[in-house]
Parts: C-alpha cells; structure tokens; sequence
C-alpha cells in the first residue's frame, strides 16, 4: 500500500517546549520508531510542519542586524534541510541497510494571484513593540498585525497548486526509497506572469498549509491512503465543550456540514476531504501513537467514501 503520513509539528515539538535541538531529535526519534513498523510494510512518502524552526530561525536572524535577514523561502529550505536529516537518521537507523531513506527539498507552486497575498494571514517572526512594528513595516513593506499588547509579521498562506519534482519522488518509490518530501508544506514559489512562454519561478514569502499540501501530493501520486498525525485521537465535535465528542467514521459529505477551527483541525479535515472525494481512496486523523491501528481502520477519525457508508460518533 502506497501511503503519504503528514507529521504534525508534535512530533517534532511537544506543545509547549523549545525548540532546541535535543527536543527535537527526543521526539523524532519516538516518531521515527512508530513510523519505522509501518515502513516495513508500505511504501512511504512522509512530510512535516516547520513551523517552529522558521520561526526561531526569524528570531535569530532579527537578532543580528549586520546582515539582511534571508526571505522566507530560503529560510523554509534551511529548515526543510534541518528536519529532514534528523528523520531520515533516525529512520535508517531502523530500518534494514538495504531500505533507502531519502529527503528532497520540495519546491510547491502557487498562484501569484491567489486572494491570499491580498490579506495575509499566518504569524511569523519575533514579536514587535508597536513603534517597531510600525518602523518595520514601513521599512520592509511588511504587514503587521496585533498578537495581545505586541505585534507579529503575518504573510500570505496561498493554496498549492502542483508540487513539482513529483517524477523524482515516484522514481524514488518505485525503487523501494522511503521519501521524505515537502516538509512545512513545501517552498511557496510562483510563476513571474511575464507572458512569455517559459515563464521562470520565484520564491514567495508566504506559507502553504502543511496538510492540504500533502492532500495534493497525495492525490498527484496516486496514494492509497492519506494519515494526517497529530496530537489528538480524533477530530472532535464541540472540542473543548463539556458536549465534545470524536468523530470514527466519517464520510467527506458529512463532515462538511460541521465548522472546524481554521488555525488547527480545520486544513485537516479539508485536505482529508480533498484526497478522499478525488480519489475514492480513504484519509484518517489521529494520533501518530497509533498509526498502525489507524492503518487498520481501528483508531482515529476514518474518512471513507460515500459508498463506504455511514457517519459515527465514538
């Protein structure tokens, strides 16, 4: 079975902790010993947050003024760069020297034109008195928002539209490699709209959602099954009301009438929906600690297709 498993950033930091190197490789090596079971089993294409990293990697950049900050694509490379080897590591340290483990620095195509560049929404970045983040912006033609008595840069997070270098990741996989590939939602580049007709690429300074990227890298290879790990059992009705409740099986239609917050289950439940309504194949939600009975169909939040049948609240 062909599977693409989207890591959450828990399983890189737990909530709350810092973003050191020694967290980071701890809890890497707890994901990479649940992922290193299924590997032996499927073949795997595996992608992961960056949130956290950028964001550290835009603190210390501001805290050193001698040179120009590097924009935000290159930054989300370093850190693909980063999170990437400390993966395949661990991951071939588990698996038989005969099994490749292989990272790919993952460019993912946007439209330059997409309404998100007009009202940018994703946080990044140190935090700004109000007359730095006013010299800021003006400066560096930022957009600032309010985070509390603070300010924060905020940039576009536009949809993917195709991730390129897919031919390498299916190379790849034809030949036993597990991948590790458009980690924090790949490299935003876009078209320059010339008008010409090879028209070059450019980095943008934006964010892609981590999940619906993996939903579209999932859909283009043709995967049998989406798992999108995060840190909760399930997708949950009412999360945080004393009436909440998980959701088992769900079909794509049924979750579409329910609303989920937009900055954390929200792209989850849309890239799942999104890979199961083109496909016909099935997605789950849940968490990373029981992958292999979400693989069964046994944990986690099932979305199945229509002809599956049947929605069930656990």
């Amino acid at each position: 079975m062909k599977l693409v498993v989207a890591l959450g950033g828990n399983a890189l930091l737990r909530r709350d902790q810092p973003p050191t190197a020694d967290n980071q490789l701890e809890n890497i090596r707890r994901a990479a010993a649940q992922l290193a079971r299924v590997a032996m089993h499927h073949d795997l294409v595996l992608t992961h947050g960056n949130g956290p990293q950028v964001g550290l990697l835009a603190l210390q950049a501001a805290a050193y003024v001698d040179v120009e900050a590097y924009p935000l694509d290159v930054l989300g490379a370093q850190t693909d760069g980063m999170i990437g080897y400390l993966l395949e590591q661990e991951l071939a340290n588990l698996l038989p020297a005969s099994r490749a483990v292989t990272t790919l620095i993952t460019r993912v195509e946007v439209d330059a034109h997409d309404p998100a560049f007009r009202h940018p929404s994703k946080p990044i970045g140190p935090v700004y008195s109000k007359a730095e983040s006013e010299r800021v912006a003006a400066d560096k033609g930022w957009t600032m928002v309010a985070e509390g008595a603070a300010f924060r840069r905020v940039v576009a997070s536009p949809l993917p539209v195709r991730v390129l270098g897919l031919q390498a990741i299916g190379w790849l996989l034809e030949r036993g490699a597990l991948v590790i590939a458009a980690g924090g939602g790949g490299i935003p580049v876009a078209r320059t709209g010339d008008g010409s007709d090879l028209p070059g690429l450019h980095g943008v300074a934006a964010v892609i959602d981590k999940d619906l990227c993996s939903s579209l890298l999932a859909r283009e290879l043709r995967a049998d099954l989406l798992v999108i790990a995060t840190d909760v059992p399930a997708v949950y009705l009412d999360w945080g009301q004393p009436s909440q409740c998980a959701i088992g099986k769900v079909t794509p239609q049924a979750l579409a009438g329910h609303d989920f917050a937009a900055g954390s289950m929200g792209p989850k439940v849309e890239a799942a929906r999104a890979f199961v309504l083109a496909t016909g194949q099935r997605a789950v939600i849940g968490s990373l600690d029981r992958i292999e009975d979400m693989l069964a169909g046994k944990a986690g939040t099932q979305v199945c297709p229509e002809a599956a049948g049947g929605a069930d609240i656990l």
